[in-house]
């Protein structure tokens, strides 16, 4: 048996702590410092954990060893079950240029400029967001502001800041579901909790990108279609993730949004010359043109009309219960360990759920969108096989910072972490925001930031008195942010529309309206943790 002990190094918080931050420094600075690949600072950074747990905190080395590879393992599975059937979806549809029909499908809802940004940037992007993730929307979607005449900075700074209300909910769930696993913190809280954050920042989104593409003028002009759009994505997500599926977030929010826009009589009156010719200062896509038979068009929206319809299914209690008998649980070898009160602690055990699992659904939403998209089963296969290969990197980074973070969590250096971090009391619920925010803009990743962080904001809640939920919603909803000024998401924008070397010009940017929306967040969530605002908390 292992206990975890909180002040193991002479027996000083302060002293212990500074140790135990000491992988998390360590990844962050060959992230954000040395610019090392991620998935080469994840794993400098779980040697790291691996000899603080050891030689600081005593933890067994088998217990260490077997502790880390729990962490892989559930980054394999569900978390990157979910993201590799999910980009496989995306992938048959660009095979089948079923993708390409979407897109002019989306470019014909209006010949406003302004409309189309909130149409391909924010909802369609935010879609992509549910889907795939990982960079994915800023890369599409920036293409195709481009190919509808946008200049490519704009285009670029558009897609950055459309891309932060969805990514909570985003890669069907992923972060809010790696959140409540580090925790322990049951989903549906942890997620319920974030919908009742990130909505709030879908109400001012839209009308920033309205601004961001033609300024004083497409506020004035376009507010209504806007705030309409905003709001019909902010009430979808919300229910959705409080009463439906943290995985269907994105999606409900998404066409919403969409057709809220399409719904709003000015979304559909074509912009002014003056507009257009201010606006797209680019050259724009001849093939935009090119009609498309309705059979193709009902075939393009088919993919995420049968991912809806599966996860919804799964969601009617009989069904549920039934899916959930596949679920198995096992006594984790290797490991018996204690928190510092003397009860056994959730990592003993690792629960799996088959069939009722997130990725599971995709894959089946993935095998009959193969059969309505006419994908051959040799070729739908080859397919996945290629999504894997794409991902390889990906793939080895999300299993080195969830096998850090376990590492972390079950030898005490996150509840260390949290004890320290506990002393600014009150203040914590303005501040927890900020380390999630902290956590993204250098990894890139809502869910690496909640794996590593996540744990840390539960336990210093514990402390502070204030809701674990609270705080652990706050980390994912302040990370958010965090995304638009990663240099990963800025790489890829810049890469999409051929502004190679140019992600400093694109931070400088994006920078304001980032620590702006941050703001926003912290006083959210410190109002979350007051009378003022705590009726909205479930």
């Amino acid at each position: 048996m292992y206990v975890q002990e909180l002040q193991p190094v002479a027996g000083s918080l302060g002293l212990s702590a500074l140790v135990a931050a000491l992988p998390l420094l360590i990844v962050l600075v060959l992230l954000g410092g040395v610019r090392l690949k991620a998935h080469l600072a994840g794993l400098a950074g779980l040697a790291a954990a691996v000899l603080v747990a050891c030689l600081a905190y005593g933890m067994p080395l088998d217990q260490t060893l077997s502790s880390a590879v729990q962490g892989a393992v559930f980054g394999l599975f569900p978390i990157l079950w979910i993201v590799v059937n999910a980009l496989w979806v995306y992938r048959m549809t660009v095979r089948t240029r079923h993708f390409d029909v979407l897109r002019r499908s989306f470019g014909r809802l209006s010949d406003d400029p302004r409309i189309q940004a909130l149409v391909v940037a924010f909802c369609f992007g935010a879609l992509l967001e549910a889907l795939a993730g990982f960079g994915a929307p800023v890369a599409i979607c920036s293409v195709m502001l481009v190919a509808l005449g946008f200049d490519p900075v704009r285009a670029a700074v558009v897609s950055l800041v459309a891309n932060t209300a969805p990514v909570a909910f985003g890669a069907m769930g992923t972060p809010v579901v790696t959140l409540a696993q580090v925790t322990g913190l049951p989903l549906d809280s942890v997620a319920s909790v974030v919908g009742r954050q990130t909505p709030l920042l879908a109400l001012i989104v839209p009308l920033v990108l309205v601004g961001l593409v033609d300024g004083r003028r497409g506020l004035r002009e376009t507010w209504l279609p806007a705030l309409v759009c905003g709001v019909a994505f902010a009430v979808a997500q919300f229910a959705a993730s409080n009463y439906v599926s943290a995985q269907l977030a994105d999606i409900a929010a998404s066409l919403a949004g969409a057709g809220a826009l399409v719904a709003v009589p000015h979304a559909r009156v074509a912009a002014a010359e003056s507009v257009r010719a201010s606006v797209l200062t680019g050259v724009r896509s001849e093939e935009l043109d090119e009609p498309d038979p309705r059979p193709q068009v009902v075939r393009a929206y088919a993919p995420y009309a049968l991912i809806v319809v599966i996860f919804s299914v799964a969601q009617i209690p009989a069904v549920k219960d039934w899916l959930a008998k596949a679920t198995r649980t096992y006594d984790w070898p290797f490991l018996n360990v204690v928190s510092p009160d003397g009860k056994p602690v959730g990592g003993n055990v690792f629960v799996w759920p088959i069939v009722s699992t997130g990725g599971t659904l995709v894959l089946l939403a993935g095998i009959c969108t193969a059969a309505v998209l006419g994908v051959h089963a040799r070729e739908a296969v080859k397919e996945w096989a290629a999504t894997v290969r794409e991902l390889r990197f990906a793939i080895l980074t999300v299993t080195s910072v969830l096998a850090l973070a376990y590492v972390m969590n079950l030898s005490g250096q996150a509840a260390t972490i949290g004890h320290l971090v506990a002393a600014a009391g009150a203040g914590l619920a303005f501040l927890s925001p900020v380390l999630g925010w902290f956590g993204v803009a250098v990894s890139g990743s809502d869910t690496s930031a909640n794996a590593l962080f996540g744990a840390l904001q539960v336990t210093a809640a514990q402390e502070a008195g204030l809701s674990p939920e609270l705080l652990a919603a706050a980390n994912s909803s302040g990370g958010v942010l965090g995304k638009m000024i990663s240099p990963q998401n800025l790489a890829i924008a810049c890469a999409a529309v051929g502004l190679a070397g140019r992600e400093g010009d694109l931070l400088r940017k994006v920078l304001p309206w980032s620590v702006g929306l941050l703001l926003v967040m912290c006083l959210i969530v410190l109002g979350q943790s007051t009378p003022v605002l705590d009726w909205m908390l479930p």
